[in-house]
């Protein structure tokens, strides 16, 4: 397809995904991420991505910005996340639930904050909240996990639900969950630089679907990783990996096989919600065709 094609395409699909968006609000919470681009490789956001009613999120918590995230406010959940890869310098933290107060006030805190009780109506018409996961079936799948933040208080601010989409237990605590150990073993062992990650949430192509008629629940889970500074001996077996990787993840057993293959010889609780490893070519294209957006991820293809 030739470059004007896809544009053409692109500026179509955005004037019909126009209408589904809400508004912009003020503060930290702005038209494009100026306050926290030290999160994105070169400090340059994804192309394809910053169109009109999606919501940039620089993630603050206790006086310090801790992650990027591109929220969907009428979806009431992220696209993406984006973040410096530290290795976790103590254990999970206790999940203390956040929300963000300027989706619901634009003169409101700039920091994330511990939900209310009871929620303030503002808060709940603005984004997602704890009730909308209750009783859903999904998990609260982080898209930056806390195991990929150094400090307790980085680990503390990914457990906000501007950072999480709804996901099936089976890919949470299964194959999403390898792939998110195997990304900070590759970093520790071979990675000498910053490793910069995004990861994110891949609608259904059909009608959206959803939990309690309000969060949009993802087909696929995707991440991609760029860590542009590596060691020079890096086995062969490894060397595809660098200097990035992606992956895709299934979050519908039932979904067909043309983007993820399933293997028919997984046990049953994870069996349907297999994670197929790619290039970062690979992953973009996809993303392309599915948003119907020519997407890229890292700033020169993270040379």
């Amino acid at each position: 397809m030739s470059q004007r094609k896809m544009l053409q395409i692109s500026t179509g699909a955005l004037f019909l995904l126009l209408p589904w968006f809400g508004g912009l609000v003020l503060g930290e919470i702005s038209k494009d991420f100026s306050q926290c681009l030290s999160f994105f490789y070169k400090e340059t956001p994804p192309m394809g991505f910053n169109a009109a009613g999606y919501q940039p999120i620089c993630q603050r918590y206790k006086n310090q910005y801790r992650f990027a995230s591109l929220h969907l406010r009428q979806h009431r959940a992220p696209l993406y996340s984006a973040y410096i890869l530290s290795p976790p310098d103590g254990k999970r933290p206790k999940s203390i639930w956040k929300y963000e107060p300027q989706m619901a006030f634009s003169r409101a805190s700039s920091e994330m904050e511990h939900f209310h009780i009871p929620v303030d109506q503002n808060v709940i018409e603005s984004q997602a909240v704890l009730d909308d996961y209750r009783n859903s079936n999904f998990t609260k799948g982080h898209l930056n996990p806390s195991m990929h933040e150094k400090t307790k208080e980085d680990r503390e601010a990914t457990f906000t639900l501007t950072n999480v989409v709804p996901q099936r237990a089976g890919s949470n605590s299964g194959p999403w969950n390898s792939l998110e150990n195997e990304v900070l073993q590759k970093f520790k062992a071979f990675c000498n630089g910053s490793m910069h990650v995004i990861t994110g949430a891949m609608p259904y192509a059909s009608k959206p679907r959803w939990i309690n008629n309000r969060v949009s629940v993802p087909e696929y889970m995707w991440s991609a990783y760029c860590c542009p500074s590596y060691r020079s001996d890096l086995p062969d077996s490894v060397k595809p990996f660098f200097p990035t990787y992606a992956a895709v993840g299934r979050n519908d057993r039932n979904s067909g096989e043309e983007i993820v293959p399933v293997n028919v010889k997984a046990r049953a609780s994870i069996r349907g919600y297999d994670v197929r490893r790619m290039s970062l070519e690979t992953l973009e294209g996809i993303l392309a065709q599915r948003l119907a957006m020519p997407t890229s991820l890292f700033n020169g293809k993270c040379e």
